[in-house]
């Protein structure tokens, strides 16, 4: 990795949680250089501009998401028991990437909603990725005969994510994490009727 390669992801890496906790429009220059200690001329030898250090502040969160999640995943064999992971275990892997400012998909996908059309693309792009990996996950339990027959793979997965985000906006929102565990509960009684 090259010094300007270690000094970007050391831009990316220090501003994570800032853009995560604070968003794009609450992130200023001044937070930046503040977080890493560089210069804004060092900022800006590295980066076009705030908008090139939000992308790839969102593409690196969301990886640290889809890693812990990737980890867990791992521990399990059967589809029910992934689709489970998150039931389970979401609040874990939420926490441990992310001890501040929550999920970076809702976080982004609520900011940038109006206001950020390259953000929204990206948080976009996740919510799609992310259901379609649900779907093949249930696709592979209804194959398996873990699942009814009749399931529908893609109404389920949009489902189990919006009680997901759902839950955490919720929780966040009136300070219960309570709430989150509320919904998980259902969500697992969801999946084990499948």
């Amino acid at each position: 990795m090259s010094k300007a390669e270690r000094t970007r992801a050391f831009i990316i890496e220090r501003t994570a949680p800032i853009f995560n906790k604070k968003g794009f429009a609450g992130t200023s220059l001044n937070d930046i250089t503040a977080a890493t200690g560089l210069t804004k001329g060092s900022i800006y030898g590295n980066f076009a501009n705030k908008d090139e250090v939000a992308l790839a502040v969102f593409d690196y969160n969301l990886n640290k998401l889809n890693t812990a999640v990737a980890i867990e995943f791992a521990k399990h064999t059967t589809a029910k028991e992934k689709l489970l992971v998150y039931a389970e275990n979401y609040e874990k892997i939420f926490n441990l990437p992310f001890t501040e400012g929550g999920c970076p998909i809702l976080n982004t996908a609520i900011e940038a909603d109006d206001t950020h059309p390259d953000l929204k693309k990206r948080a976009a792009a996740a919510v799609l990725s992310w259901k379609n990996k649900l779907v093949q996950i249930i696709e592979e339990g209804v194959a398996n005969k873990e699942f009814k027959t009749d399931v529908n793979a893609a109404e389920l997965a949009l489902s189990m994510i919006a009680m997901i985000e759902g839950g955490i906006m919720i929780a966040k929102l009136l300070g219960n994490a309570n709430h989150f565990v509320v919904i998980m509960q259902s969500m697992k009684k969801m999946i084990q009727t499948l």
